[in-house]
């Protein structure tokens, strides 16, 4: 594997700094669940939680506010929405009673029940080593065809620079094959200059192929490097209920010095099967010098470049007995200064790829000129905001209230 895609997979996002065949809802009548997700104790907000209907593909996630908006076709006669966070029992809510206006639904905390479980490893990289092992009976051997929705920001402070996101069609290859995702843009639009950036012009290259990379599971040898244990101390931690199931917290940190850096964070793993079945993460930014290139493939001299932080959240979805990709969310923050000169600024860039819809018939690689290439900027790929009813029937993710506002603003600019 060359460098340069280490790096890509590794830091999520490559930064430039300078001075239809697939998935598509049913062209018909469909119903509107929007609403809000609280804890039904305390009323926080619950965020980047799993909205599905129970036995299809069809899904979506809420935001960093904790909303959420799902569309069904009704040629599904589908009568329950299901909602699944991390430590909640899964809830469902009937469709008939979810219509209208914006609604607020309540999780209740799934106490955790202790059971015994056929294989008791002895330590945390045995159940790691297990899982790993797994692959093969807890994923989809067999191709897949998804339908996503993708978004990306630039932030300079608190302004947007740039807001892109799209409705994209997935080629997904089984979970053991040697044969690479592909991703090709269905449907996108973009903002234009929601401010203009005055000093620095930064681009996000990969875009939402670098989310398909990020399957820790697909890509154990790329993204977190689990080909090799040794690059990790392992520790069992705290367990926790997802989708009803008990899961072991496994802790990871760096046990080696490696060229490039390595991650910290936490697997979740199902003890009934022993899959993988989420894993939040961070960049380890101990070695700056290190870290930083990383990230940047291209920038001006003279101009220093630090990464302050990094998130990474990668989360699975079961589904007849096999798991499935269901979430990717990136957020980095880093700081540009210039030599000599006072000039300093902060920057955040986030994106998110929710999958909305999957099937597994019918289908059709992708030629090679529909491609979205990993080579290519995502921002440059997509259209001008212009139609409040741009998605039609398709689902995505709700704006966070920044998007949005920041959406509406360049609308009305558009507009004049």
């Amino acid at each position: 594997m060359k460098t340069s895609m280490k790096n890509m997979i590794s830091a999520g996002l490559l930064f430039l700094l300078f001075a239809y065949s697939g998935i598509s809802p049913a062209q018909n009548t469909f119903i509107t669940i929007s609403g809000l997700l609280k804890d039904g104790k305390t009323g926080d907000k619950i965020i980047y939680a799993t909205i599905s209907v129970p036995n299809t593909g069809i899904g979506t996630v809420s935001n960093s506010d904790g909303e959420f908006t799902l569309k069904i076709s009704t040629s599904l006669n589908a009568e329950f929405f299901e909602v699944s966070h991390m430590s909640y029992a899964t809830a469902k809510f009937k469709i008939s009673e979810a219509i209208g206006k914006e609604k607020t639904f309540y999780l209740d905390i799934q106490p955790i029940q202790l059971k015994e479980i056929s294989v008791v490893p002895q330590d945390a990289r045995s159940i790691v080593e297990i899982a790993l092992n797994n692959i093969g009976k807890n994923y989809s051997g067999i191709q897949n065809m998804m339908t996503g929705f993708y978004r990306e920001s630039i932030r300079q402070r608190r302004d947007y620079l740039s807001i892109s996101e799209a409705v994209v069609d997935i080629y997904k290859s089984p979970y053991l094959s040697w044969q690479d995702d592909k991703v090709k843009i269905f449907k996108g639009r973009k903002s234009t200059n929601v401010k203009k950036a005055d000093t620095v012009m930064v681009q996000l290259q990969g875009g939402p192929n670098v989310s398909m990379l990020l399957d820790i599971v697909k890509n154990t040898g790329l993204s977190i490097a689990l080909d090799n244990l040794d690059n990790y101390r392992f520790e069992l931690g705290s367990m926790v209920n997802i989708d009803n199931k008990l899961n072991w917290v496994i802790a990871f940190s760096p046990a080696v010095v490696n060229e490039d850096p390595l991650y910290i964070g936490k697997l979740y793993i199902s003890q009934d099967n022993i899959a993988i079945t989420r894993a939040e993460f961070s960049l380890d930014l101990s070695d700056e010098d290190k870290a930083s290139r990383v990230f940047v493939q291209k920038k001006p001299m003279g101009l220093l470049f630090m990464p302050t932080s990094t998130s990474y959240l990668v989360t699975y979805k079961e589904q007849g007995g096999k798991y499935y990709l269901n979430y990717v969310r990136i957020e980095l923050k880093f700081r540009c200064d210039w030599k000599r000169r006072l000039f300093k600024n902060h920057y955040t860039v986030m994106s998110e790829l929710a999958i909305t819809d999957r099937r597994e018939d019918n289908i059709v690689k992708f030629a090679g000129q529909e491609l979205f290439r990993s080579n290519m900027v995502f921002s440059e790929k997509v259209q001008d905001f212009e139609d409040v009813d741009f998605w039609g029937d398709y689902n995505i993710i709700e704006p966070e209230s920044s998007i949005e506002n920041a959406i509406k603003k360049l609308s009305k600019s558009l507009k004049k």
